[in-house]
C-alpha cells in the first residue's frame, strides 16, 4: 500500500490517534479497491471506529470543516473493554420455580476426558471415554449450576478410574445439593487377539459403558459390554443344498454385580455362545477356519441371548442382567433382534 499522502497531518490527541478526514477517505478507498492488502492496525482502528460512530450517529453532520476526528469516544472502546462490575450476580439457577415438577435428571453431556481402566492381561488401559454427568433436580429450583459438573471432573487433573467414580459423585452431590447424582463413561476397549490358525495378532475394539449412581448413601455401577460376533442362519444352512447366509452381529451384555466382573469375561460370554468369534486379522487358513466353525455351529438371534443369560445366571457374581443381539442380515434390508432379563436390578 501507499504511503498515506495526508501523514503529515496525522497527529496525536488525549493518547488516541486523530486523523485528517483526507487520510479517512484515503484509507477507506484503499481498502474498498485492494481488499487483500495488510493494512497496519494504527492506520485502519480508527478508521473503522470512526465508522462506528459515523453509522450510529445519523443527527451528524460533517462538513469540510470537521478536519478531525477522536476515537476516545466511540462505542467500539466499551466493546473492546466490558466493564467487570463488582456487585454480586443475580442466581438465575437458584430462583424458584413454581410448576411444581421435578426433574430426573439434568446436567451435562458428551464431555471427552481420559480414564484408566482396569484391564485382565496388561493391569491397566488407557483410554478416552463420553462422559454423561446429571443430577436430579426438586421441583422448586428452577435449574442446576452446570459448570460445577466440570468443576468437579476438572479437580481430577489426572485421568480418573471406575474405582474413583463413587467419590467423583458424592462431590457432585454436595457441589449440586442433590440426592442423586449419575455418570456415564462410554469408552472404546481394545484386546489383542491371535488368528486361530496363523497366530497373526491384532487389536479388536469393544464398546463399553460404566454406569454410576449414588443416590442419597447408596452407590451403584452397571457395566455394559458390547461385543461383535459372527452368527450364521440354522434355517438357510437345514434347507440349502449348499452354505448358509451369515453376518456380523452385535451382542450387549448388561449387568450389575456384587463382586467384580472383569470386561474380558463378559466379551468371552458372548464369543462363546455365538457362531464364531471374530478377529482383526485373517489368513487364508484363518479364513477357512471360521467359515467352517460358523458353519458347524450356526445360531439363531433367540439362540444367542438364551446362551449368554444361561451363562450369566449361572455366575453367583451377577445380579441384574440383560442381554441383546442384533444379527445385522445379509439378506434382508432389516436386523433381527432379540432381548432377555434376569435377576433383580437394584
Amino acid at each position: 500500500m501507499k504511503a498515506n499522502p495526508d501523514r503529515a497531518k496525522t497527529a496525536k490527541k488525549g493518547g488516541f490517534p486523530v486523523l485528517h478526514m483526507a487520510s479517512i477517505l484515503y484509507y477507506c478507498r484503499r481498502i474498498r479497491e485492494e481488499p487483500g492488502e495488510v493494512v497496519p492496525l494504527e492506520h485502519i482502528s480508527p478508521v473503522l471506529l470512526l465508522s462506528t460512530r459515523l453509522s450510529s450517529d445519523h443527527t451528524n453532520r460533517w462538513t469540510d470543516s470537521d478536519a478531525t476526528a477522536t476515537v476516545s469516544a466511540s462505542p467500539m472502546n466499551s466493546v473492546m473493554h466490558p466493564q467487570v462490575s463488582k456487585e454480586p450476580l443475580i442466581d438465575v439457577q437458584s430462583q424458584r420455580d413454581t410448576r411444581n415438577l421435578a426433574i430426573d435428571k439434568v446436567g451435562v453431556k458428551e464431555i471427552r476426558y481420559p480414564i484408566v481402566v482396569r484391564d485382565r492381561s496388561h493391569g491397566n488401559q488407557n483410554t478416552v471415554a463420553t462422559i454423561n454427568m446429571y443430577v436430579n433436580l426438586p421441583q422448586e429450583f428452577k435449574g442446576t449450576h452446570m459448570s460445577r459438573f466440570l468443576e468437579v471432573l476438572a479437580e481430577h487433573d489426572r485421568a480418573i478410574s471406575v474405582e474413583s467414580l463413587p467419590a467423583l459423585l458424592r462431590t457432585i452431590q454436595e457441589r449440586l445439593v442433590a440426592e442423586e447424582a449419575h455418570i456415564d463413561l462410554e469408552f472404546p476397549y481394545f484386546i489383542q487377539k491371535s488368528a486361530p490358525v496363523s497366530g497373526v495378532a491384532g487389536l479388536i475394539d469393544y464398546h463399553v459403558r460404566f454406569s454410576g449412581l449414588m443416590r442419597k448413601e447408596d452407590y451403584r455401577l452397571t457395566l455394559a459390554v458390547t461385543t461383535p460376533i459372527t452368527s450364521l442362519c440354522p434355517c438357510s444352512k437345514q434347507i440349502s443344498e449348499a452354505g448358509a447366509h451369515n453376518q456380523r452381529s452385535h451382542v450387549t451384555v448388561t449387568l450389575q454385580s456384587d463382586a467384580f466382573v472383569w470386561i474380558e469375561e463378559v466379551i468371552e460370554i458372548a464369543e462363546r455362545n455365538a457362531s464364531c468369534e471374530l478377529y482383526a486379522i485373517l489368513k487364508r487358513p484363518d479364513e477357512k477356519y471360521v467359515t467352517e466353525k460358523a458353519y458347524g455351529n450356526p445360531r439363531f438371534v433367540e439362540d444367542i441371548v438364551r446362551g449368554v443369560a444361561a451363562d450369566l445366571t449361572a455366575d453367583d457374581r451377577i445380579t441384574w442382567f440383560t442381554v441383546e443381539s442384533e444379527n445385522f442380515e445379509s439378506i434382508h434390508n432389516h436386523s433381527a433382534y432379540a432381548f432377555i432379563e434376569g435377576g433383580e436390578r437394584r
